[in-house]
Order: structure tokens, then sequence, then C-alpha cells
């Protein structure tokens, strides 16, 4: 029986590339990525880290709105940032919250030379959040983040 899942992911370049979660794209057949405005592409794997739980996937198409890196390791505890995804198959939610911890390890990420450093932030995430964008108040991008598995 075929499983179906469902993520989260950042445009990073106007040609296509979008950054995601590892374990929202690990052991998956096919992907299928749908933009906010429900276009609809299929995507490849470019590459994966599980030891950091950082996947790139490809759409082909250009021209592509996209997020500009900020340094993550200048984020101030007590900032305000946006956590935006598609929680619970919802189409781009967006909501707020502080930095409230930096260079946080959970013990999420099941490898072995697995490399844990979160940013902790009190916005909501929620299943299908994974591989989401966390940005500052210009609209950085800090980070992709992780939701643990159910």
């Amino acid at each position: 029986m075929p499983r179906v899942g469902q993520g989260s992911g950042v445009i990073i370049s106007p040609e296509g590339y979008i950054v995601t979660n590892n374990h929202v794209v690990a052991d998956a057949d096919d992907l299928e990525v749908t933009l906010h405005d429900n276009r609809t592409y299929k995507a490849t794997v470019i590459g994966a880290d599980p030891s950091t739980d950082l996947a790139l996937i490809r759409i082909k198409e250009k021209g592509l709105p996209s997020l500009p890196f900020v340094n993550s390791d200048e984020v101030k505890v007590g900032e305000w940032v946006l956590a935006v995804g598609n929680p619970f198959n919802l189409t781009s939610t967006v909501t707020a919250g502080i930095v409230s911890a930096k260079g946080r390890n959970i013990n999420i990420l099941r490898e072995q030379f697995a490399v844990e450093s979160f940013i902790q932030t009190d916005a909501a995430i929620n299943p299908g959040n994974s591989g989401g964008a966390l940005v500052n108040l210009s609209g950085g991008l800090r980070c992709s983040f992780t939701t643990p598995a159910p």
C-alpha cells in the first residue's frame, strides 16, 4: 500500500532549488511540490544529509521568488521570528514567536553522527511544518525547521 506524506520547503533560488528536511523526502519514490498558488511540479532530490536532517530538491521552473539566507549565528535570544509552512496539509500558514534559545540539542535525529544545533522558538510548529522557513522580520531565512516525528 503506498504511503503519502507531507511537509514544507523553502525556495532558495529562482531556478527551482528548494531546501527541506531529509525526513520529509527520505524513502520517497515520487515527490510532488505544490506552490502557494497551487502550481504543482514533480521534484527530484539533488542531495540529502540525514546527519543534519537537510535535503535539497529541485523543480523544473525558472523565475521563482526565493528567500535570502541570513547568518543564523547572528540570531538573538528574544528576537521575533515567523514560522512559515503547511501544517496539517493547510496552505501557507504563518505563526509568530520569539527565539528563546540557540544551539539546542534535543536528540531527535537518529543518525550516529547527527549534528543538532536548533533555534528554539515559541512560534507554533506542527506536523507538516517540517522543512518550512523560520524567518526574521525582514524576511531573511534563519533556518529550515524540524518537527519531531510522531
